[in-house]
């Protein structure tokens, strides 16, 4: 069974899945990290930022054989960006080669409230972009169209999981309940 879980940065999508692994065997892989050790691997980068400076059609080609890579794991959980904002607008995560291969049962976005998001990555040590209300409200949105458009393209179901203050232990059962479902 392959999960997919997404969510902007702070809405605590990783704490999330650290919880969940606590309560159930569930591999948790990075999908970018499973990228990075693929292409140094063939000596294309030195570190994890040397992916986006690659070729496009280099990155896609790593993305590729990541999901194929992944695929032959049992049990695991998937973290990935559903959508990547830039400059010029918001890219797809999931180009849909990658995700037939993967093939995922279930895609899980973890939301927070703006404000939330905003109080987390203040406590971030990671530099991150900064976003107001207006554009995370936003990027919530376009993650939620791009799930979705994911879901008619593999066949998976979508759930979203709302990860609030003080609620870390609901939102992990709600996505234990979604894997137990599979048993």
């Amino acid at each position: 069974m392959i999960l997919i879980i997404t969510g902007i940065p702070g809405t605590g999508k990783t704490t999330v899945m650290n919880k969940v692994i606590e309560k159930y065997p569930l591999k948790f892989v990075t999908f970018g990290t499973v990228m990075f050790e693929m292409a140094k691997k063939k000596s294309l980068v030195s570190d994890r930022d040397g992916l986006r400076k690659l070729p496009f059609s280099t990155q896609r080609e790593i993305q590729e054989l990541a999901a194929v890579k992944i695929k032959k794991m049992d049990n695991v959980c998937v973290d990935t960006h559903c959508t990547i904002k830039t400059k010029a607008g918001y890219l797809p995560g999931l180009p849909e080669t990658v995700l037939k291969k993967l093939s995922p049962y279930v895609i899980i976005l973890v939301e927070a409230t703006p404000d939330e998001i905003i109080q987390r990555r203040s406590r971030d040590s990671r530099a991150r972009d900064v976003e107001d209300k207006d554009e995370i409200m936003e990027h919530q949105l376009f993650n939620r169209i791009a799930a979705m458009s994911y879901a008619v393209m593999s066949g998976a179901t979508v759930k979203i999981i709302q990860n609030s203050e003080n609620k870390l232990e609901q939102a992990a059962a709600d996505i234990l309940d979604i894997v137990k479902g599979e048993d």
